[in-house]
């Protein structure tokens, strides 16, 4: 599995999160299946056309995945009315949803995921600054700080987003919270390294691992150099 079981019990989980958005959608469960060897989480993107500037998939697609494969989805809703399909993704498969804190009424949606037995997420933005999260932070189980403008595959990370991560952990560590954070946009085996220093420790890739020729091998050395970070920060 592509993940690293810390000691103690009170530091995160690393994991990485291989994103189908930038699998072969012509043959994505054989693209699913390529990867689950090593990893216990697969981040499904949603886009409707409005949030952000593209269209993805659905819950019919969500669950014709789920006929193939038992892992983990980490469901990222970048809509602009999530509580309107929140249940058709949680029975289509979905164990969490992940919701941007720039949509509104967090409150409210943190409760309905609750609610439907969902694993809660609240995303931000690269421009949406840490105050926006903070209040909710007791609230959820992860947070994703976006290291690119959500709505495409393959852009290049934005390192301006790292103190906004550390302050996320900060925060978390400062209230005894277990808390995953997490990190989307231009993840490889070189940027790990610095979202794992400012306190990531659930890193989604995508065109760094279904744009490889042996993509499980990338999730594998995406996770070793983030446990390599990890090593020599409590060295």
């Amino acid at each position: 599995m592509a993940t690293v079981d810390p000691a103690p019990s009170d530091v995160p989980t690393l994991r990485v999160v291989p994103s189908i958005l930038s699998a072969d959608f012509g043959s994505l469960s054989d693209a699913v299946a390529g990867v689950t060897p090593g990893i216990d989480w697969l981040h499904v993107d949603v886009m409707d056309g409005h949030f952000v500037p593209n269209l993805t998939i659905g819950p019919p697609v969500v669950a014709s995945l789920r006929a193939h494969s038992d892992l983990f989805f980490d469901t990222h809703l970048m809509i602009t009315e999530p509580a309107r399909y929140l249940e058709p993704f949680r029975d289509a498969g979905a164990d969490g949803c992940t919701v941007h804190v720039e949509v509104g009424e967090t409150a409210a949606l943190i409760a309905l995921m609750r609610d439907l037995g969902l694993r809660v997420g609240l995303a931000a933005n690269p421009d949406t600054p840490f105050e926006a999260l903070e209040p909710f932070l007791p609230l959820v189980d992860l947070v994703l700080c976006m290291t690119v403008f959500p709505g495409f595959g393959g852009q290049s990370f934005m390192a301006e987003v790292l103190p906004k991560i550390a302050q996320v952990r900060a925060a978390a560590d400062a209230s005894g919270l277990t808390l995953d954070v997490e990190v989307d946009g231009g993840i490889d085996e070189h940027t790990v390294v610095d979202v794992t220093r400012a306190g990531a420790n659930v890193f989604v890739a995508g065109s760094a691992v279904f744009h490889r020729a042996d993509p499980l091998g990338a999730v594998s050395d995406i996770l070793r150099a983030a446990a390599a970070e990890r090593s020599g920060v409590a060295s």
